[in-house]
């Protein structure tokens, strides 16, 4: 494709929210919580102009986690008590969701105000929504009748609200899926709520665009961290049926199994490499990083990649994974690296 040159410096979009906002969601006040969104986000895009990033996000500032703009906006959930594995609050489908209106649309619209950098928007995928959210026990009170179906309805309210992106100035959109790199492991997760042919189809719903503006992408981030082992057959399933134009791909150890994920992207599509890690504070030895996207450039054409973090610094606002100078950083590593590898071409 080569016409990833504005997007070179990219990141997940969830970043470490302030005190100052995490005290005002915490006191309760819908309006004053609304003027310090706003307020913040401000903050965050000159934060990221700072950083010479090539998108802006409003860093999932007005959202609890990466998945609240659908649980904030689409009818059919409930909140428990319970969490996930990963120790996210844990939602159920009591119906088929209806949404309720634009989920990031109105936001990104602000964003495109701010700065003139293209706005990225980052939402969670309705296959892992679906995933995660379908309870059996329900269907007979009205709830879903499968994951599929659950799957299939999110997917068009995902795909609807892509193309309202789309035709509000968006140009980068990814969609999240922790779970889909289990998938194709050498020994595959169990299926659970979702199996890997069911999570394909519906994956495919949503990113499906019968038309793309000149530079808009459509990326999907399968996972934060490449398994053991990649059953390659699986792998070019996963990426030949869901026609992302770009790959974000945990690219931050340096395993055989990084590599054999790029090894399977078909020759058309974009990847951007997750070549820090989000998790830890220690900044990455340049050298080190480098050598591996000399790597990957031996794989994949160098001018159809892009650079990042290995994940969201705060995929939930109340558990962020970094310090904030330890984000800020890591996101300085990238736009090192990036330059390392294009000059000032972006």
């Amino acid at each position: 494709m080569a016409d990833t040159f504005n997007y070179r410096i990219d990141h997940h979009g969830s970043l470490i929210r302030p005190a100052t906002l995490l005290t005002a969601r915490a006191a309760g006040d819908a309006e004053a919580l609304a003027e310090a969104e706003l307020e913040a986000v401000k903050e965050v895009v000159a934060y990221q102009r700072r950083l010479r990033t090539t998108v802006v996000t409003d860093g999932d500032f007005p959202r609890e986690d990466f998945r609240s703009a659908v649980f904030d906006g689409v009818s059919g959930f409930r909140r428990t008590d319970g969490e996930t594995p990963d120790g996210l609050p844990r939602w159920v489908a009591e119906s088929l969701p209806k949404a309720n209106g634009p989920l990031l649309a109105d936001w990104a619209g602000r964003l495109a105000e701010l700065t003139v950098i293209a706005p990225k928007a980052s939402l969670p995928s309705p296959a892992y929504l679906a995933a995660t959210t379908f309870e059996p026990e329900l269907a007979a009170s009205g709830g879903p009748a499968s994951a599929r179906e659950l799957g299939e309805a999110l997917a068009e309210i995902i795909h609807a609200e892509i193309e309202l992106l789309v035709s509000r100035g968006v140009r980068l959109i990814q969609l999240n899926n922790p779970l889909l790199l289990g998938h194709i492991a050498a020994d595959p997760a169990a299926p659970g709520a979702l199996s890997f042919e069911d999570a394909l189809a519906v994956e495919a719903l949503a990113v499906r665009l019968d038309e793309r503006p000149e530079g808009v992408r459509i990326g999907v981030s399968p996972g934060w961290q490449a398994p053991a082992a990649v059953d390659r057959a699986r792998a070019e399933r996963l990426y030949g049926e869901v026609a992302a134009d770009r790959w974000i791909l945990p690219y931050d150890k340096g395993t055989a199994a990084e590599l054999d994920l790029l090894r399977a992207l078909p020759e058309d599509r974009d990847v951007c490499l997750g070549v820090v890690d989000a998790t830890a504070p220690e900044l990455e030895d340049l050298d080190t990083v480098m050598a591996r996207i000399d790597a990957g450039a031996e794989i994949k054409d160098i001018e159809d990649m892009a650079l990042a973090p290995s994940r969201g610094f705060a995929d939930s606002a109340a558990r962020p994974l970094l310090g904030a100078e330890d984000q800020r950083r890591k996101l300085v590593l990238v736009e090192t690296l990036a330059r390392y590898c294009w000059g000032n071409e972006f």
